[in-house]
């Protein structure tokens, strides 16, 4: 049986796609529309609306350029804190160019194209797939890689940084931390992701098997 989170359906939509925006590189659009996440975080239940409203403060009390050298020390100088899902699973491995395949071909059929320059398990991407694309398709990925959201989590936790109140939300939108998704996330923070000497390069010379062979694809 799928399990089911509490918060409402359109309680967690708008909730992922604040912390879609919020999980985003800052820059002034993200300035620009924090009168209006406020707007939309108001309503939402005092578990969903907390975190994410400190983030939306943090935002706006922390000058651009602190911000984004923060993002970049946080997410892309440290591997347990990266928002690339699918690297906790399969490292830099020919499986993860498998799984990013999988991610693209869900995304197209359900009319969502993404950008030359995104990789669609990037969490940004996935949350707003979730909260304004294909959300039963959008559910099974993010509980797929619940144990890569849970790192993230804890490393966010660890080094007390104000994103993990973004992904507390997140998290409070998905069910329970099962077990196996804790001891899965513990053991990725021992040991890290899988590695392979090979290149990656999912989408265009490498001999990947097209979507409709990828096994578990729903269709």
């Amino acid at each position: 049986m799928k399990r089911r989170s509490a918060v409402a359906r359109a309680d967690a939509a708008t909730a992922r796609q604040v912390a879609s925006l919020l999980l985003d590189y800052p820059d002034e659009q993200l300035i620009a529309r924090l009168p209006l996440l406020t707007a939309a975080v108001d309503p939402l239940p005092d578990r969903l609306a907390d975190p994410l409203r400190r983030m939306i403060d943090h935002v706006e009390a922390t000058p651009l350029e602190a911000q984004q050298a923060a993002y970049v020390q946080t997410f892309d100088l440290r591997r347990r804190s990266c928002l690339y899902l699918t690297y906790y699973r399969y490292g830099d491995t020919r499986k993860r160019g498998m799984a990013l395949l999988r991610f693209k071909h869900l995304y197209t059929r359900a009319g969502l194209v993404l950008g030359a320059a995104e990789l669609p398990d990037h969490l940004c991407v996935v949350l707003e797939f979730a909260a304004t694309g294909d959300a039963v398709r959008a559910e099974t990925l993010l509980q797929e890689h619940r144990a890569a959201v849970e790192l993230i989590r804890l490393a966010l936790e660890e080094q007390r940084s104000p994103y993990a109140d973004v992904l507390h939300a997140v998290c409070v939108t998905l069910p329970p931390v099962e077990a196996a998704d804790r001891e899965a996330a513990l053991r990725l923070a021992r040991t890290g992701p899988p590695t392979e000497e090979v290149g990656l390069d999912p989408y265009g010379t490498a001999p990947f098997a097209p979507p409709e062979y990828i096994p578990g694809v729903p269709v």
